[in-house]
C-alpha cells in the first residue's frame, strides 16, 4: 500500500496595491500657469500669484520639517512627510476632477443654448445671467481654485525632495479585498475536501 506525500505549501498571495495619486495626474486635471491667466482674464477674475503659492508652500513645509528635526528620526519624518505631501495631492487632484466636471457642464450648457429652438436655455431676464453663463462662470472659478491647489501640491512635493532627498511617490497600500481571501480560502477547503 503506496501513501502519497501531499503537498501542503501555501500558494503565494499576490497583493494588489491601490494606486495612489501622482503629481503628474494632478497636473492633467489642474488648469496651468498660462491657462489660469487666460481664465483670469477671459473672467474678470484676480490674477494668482502661481509662483508666490508654490513658494510659500515649499517654504512652509521645509521650516516645519526644521521644526520636529529633534522630535522625529529620519523615516519618522519621510513618513510625515509623505502623507502632508500625499494630502495636497489628493485635494490638488479631487479639485481638478471637479473642474473638469465644470467645464464639461459649462460646454454642455453653452451648446444648448446656441440652438434657438429651446426656451429654457434663454438668458435671464434683463440684470440676469442665463444657465450658460452662470455655469462658465462657476468653470472659471473652479479652475483658479484648482490651480491654486496644484501649486500647493508642487510647492509640497518640493519640500519633501529638499528634506527626504528623495522624490515623492505616492503612497501604494494594498487593496482591502478581505471578501475575495475567504471566499478563496473557503473554495481551498471545499477542494482539499476531494482529496
Amino acid at each position: 500500500m503506496a501513501t502519497t506525500a501531499q503537498s501542503h505549501r501555501q500558494p503565494a498571495r499576490v497583493v494588489q496595491l491601490r494606486k495612489g495619486t501622482t503629481l503628474e495626474m494632478v497636473r492633467l486635471a489642474c488648469p496651468d500657469t498660462t491657462q489660469a491667466m487666460r481664465i483670469s482674464e477671459s473672467f474678470g477674475l484676480t490674477v494668482l500669484d502661481s509662483d508666490g503659492i508654490r513658494d510659500l508652500h515649499e517654504r512652509m513645509l521645509v521650516e516645519t520639517a526644521d521644526s520636529l528635526h529633534e522630535g522625529l528620526g529620519e523615516r519618522a519624518m519621510q513618513i510625515h512627510l509623505q502623507r502632508i505631501v500625499g494630502a495636497y495631492v489628493g485635494s490638488a487632484h479631487g479639485a481638478g476632477q471637479f473642474y473638469s466636471r465644470a467645464v464639461t457642464e459649462a460646454r454642455d450648457a453653452t451648446a444648448k443654448s446656441a440652438c434657438d429652438a429651446r426656451d429654457e436655455d434663454l438668458n435671464g431676464p434683463v440684470g440676469f445671467d442665463g444657465q450658460a453663463q452662470r455655469r462658465r462662470e462657476f468653470a472659471a472659478d473652479m479652475g483658479l481654485q484648482a490651480h491654486a491647489l496644484l501649486m500647493a501640491a508642487e510647492g509640497a512635493v518640493r519640500a519633501y525632495e529638499q528634506v527626504v532627498g528623495e522624490n515623492w511617490k505616492p503612497f501604494e497600500r494594498p487593496m482591502d479585498n478581505i471578501g475575495a481571501t475567504v471566499d478563496r480560502k473557503a473554495a481551498d477547503l471545499q477542494m482539499a475536501a476531494f482529496g
